[in-house]
């Protein structure tokens, strides 16, 4: 059996923008609903969901007394979904002593042989 939830939106308005209106959803909890009851789970965390989408823009120009318009590519959040909670290691690849230590070294690799 599949659970949907109607989740909240926000409408966004753009006089400048066709659609004018474009609804955006957000996310209601930190964490994520888990378990039989739906607890809050904060070893996971609630998270957009982005989807691009096409829109037009008006320009300042004007054609045949008409509003000109060009194509521009946006991100509209249209949903939530949950990810894990990432553990905070000391020894983690992903530390920022690490990141520092490979900027060393790609930097050292850049230099010229000559040198």
């Amino acid at each position: 059996m599949n659970i949907y939830y109607l989740l909240p939106c926000r409408i966004s308005y753009d006089p400048t923008r066709y659609p004018k209106y474009i609804p955006e959803a957000y996310c209601l909890c930190k964490g994520c609903l888990t378990g039989i009851y739906g607890e809050e789970n904060f070893h996971f965390r609630s998270t957009p969901v982005y989807m691009p989408t096409v829109i037009l823009r008006r320009t300042s120009a004007c054609a045949g007394g008409r509003y000109v318009y060009t194509e521009d590519y946006v991100t509209i959040p249209v949903g939530c979904t949950c990810v894990p909670e990432q553990e905070k290691e000391a020894d983690s690849v992903n530390s920022s002593i690490d990141k520092q230590e490979m900027k060393l070294l790609v930097n050292q690799n850049d230099k010229p042989a000559s040198e």
